[in-house]
């Protein structure tokens, strides 16, 4: 670190006025002094946009004072900005994770600021975006003023995040612990038997992409036994790490980026930090690159594993709201599904628990009022839960129903059979 060239975050935000776009770099890499720093000045901003991904960490958008300053448009819904996006001082953008850099690159959201988080300067003045790569890119190529928090303990990775120090306006020293996130605790049977039944359905040589949360881990749980996995996926997280350390993700049958990981953002515990630390086997690159349709089906065998809010009985997906209420995103769970659709031998796999935690069916007769279809009846293929698994491809409305229904709930199943009758079978 050399002292000279750094600031401190109150006086690196100074450059933020009002009316600015600000751009929040995601996920474990949200630089939490900086926008604390931005937050403080809220007295005197006004009308400044902020637009993100995911945000983690200790930063709360939903304070009263904050919102008077602050209009949060979200690309992602997340627990940090979710009722700021379901108020008057918020929003969200319907829109394949893919195409968010369309949206810098293009000026339709053209970014002032951007507030970033990297890894120190190597020798050569370059620094790495770390955990994510994702749409910051695009963020940091198009963006006015860029100001980065440089964090000695933001991993080091390869790919396309490099930054070189002389494209950043103000740099901001803070070492601080990145958020962690652990999706092996508290895994219920439902969760495991699901994990099972669509392990069951994945074939060696396969090329894996993992959406987030506790499905997707227990999936990699039971690939234990098999051969040559490669790995192209937006999000890598702590369940990955086992496969690849025993050769089981090997990436030897891909066709792009053959013999390395591929993702675009990174997030978990310090130890999945420290092992993409520095290596090379892992390639964290730009989201309109990773989850681009054209590149994920040249890899064989893709099996895209998403999961869902909600499925009607003809197999339209809801996967972002809650009725009306905006709860995630779209993501990039359309761009998987469709990817590997069309890749040789691919699978494209929705797996959700057959209810929710209070007994409610997931499987229903309609979507709720206002709810958004992310993956249309027309792209949706397999479907998992814990009671089995049924392939919607080529099936008519009445044959999707019948087949959801049977691996629906026990509990739901005469509601369901009920609702087709009435649907499909009156005179």
């Amino acid at each position: 670190m050399i002292d000279n060239n750094y600031t401190t975050a109150d006086e690196a935000v100074k450059c933020i006025k009002p009316g600015n776009r600000v751009f929040i770099h995601g996920s474990a890499a949200t630089p939490v002094c900086l926008v604390r720093a931005m937050q403080k000045r809220h007295h005197e901003l006004y009308d400044v946009e902020l637009v993100s991904i995911t945000t983690l960490g200790e930063v709360n958008f939903n304070r009263p004072e904050h919102r008077k300053s602050f209009y949060f448009n979200s690309l992602f819904v997340s627990a940090a900005t979710r009722a700021v996006a379901n108020s008057e001082d918020g929003d969200y953008v319907p829109i394949f994770l893919s195409q968010i850099p369309q949206l810098f690159r293009r000026n339709i959201l053209t970014i002032d600021v951007a507030l970033i988080q990297v890894s120190p300067p190597d020798a050569h003045g370059y620094c790495s975006l770390g955990t994510s790569v994702d749409v910051a890119r695009a963020a940091v190529q198009m963006a006015k003023h860029i100001i980065a928090q440089v964090n000695p303990l933001m991993p080091r990775t390869h790919g396309d995040g490099y930054v070189h120090i002389s494209q950043i306006n103000a740099l901001v020293w803070h070492s601080a612990e990145l958020p962690e996130v652990d999706y092996s605790t508290d895994v219920s049977d439902a969760v495991k038997k699901i994990g099972y039944n669509v392990a069951s359905l994945i074939e060696d040589g396969a090329t894996l992409q993992l959406g987030i949360g506790s499905i997707p881990d227990q999936v990699l749980f039971n690939l234990t036994t098999h051969k040559n996995l490669g790995l192209h996926t937006e999000m890598f997280s702590d369940g990955v790490m086992p496969l690849i350390e025993r050769g089981i993700i090997n990436n030897s049958q891909k066709k792009l980026n053959t013999g390395h990981s591929v993702t675009s953002f990174i997030t978990g515990t310090r130890k999945l930090y420290d092992f993409v630390n520095d290596n090379p086997g892992i390639r964290v690159m730009d989201i309109s690159y990773v989850n681009d349709t054209s590149i994920i089906r040249q890899n064989p065998k893709v099996a895209a594993i998403n999961s869902a809010i909600e499925i009607d009985l003809t197999g339209q997906i809801c996967s972002d709201s809650i009725g009306t209420y905006q709860y995630s995103g779209i993501g990039g769970q359309m761009d998987f599904i469709h990817g590997a659709s069309l890749s040789e031998g691919g699978k494209p796999i929705i797996a959700l628990p057959s209810q929710t935690n209070k007994g409610i069916s997931r499987i229903v007769p309609f979507l709720k009022e206002g709810a958004g279809v992310v993956t249309t009846r027309g792209h949706v293929h397999w479907v998992v839960t814990e009671y089995g698994m049924v392939d919607l491809f080529g099936k008519s409305l009445k044959q999707r129903a019948q087949a959801l229904i049977e691996i629906a709930h026990p509990n739901h199943r005469e509601m369901l059979e009920n609702s087709f009758f009435r649907r499909f079978e009156k005179a």
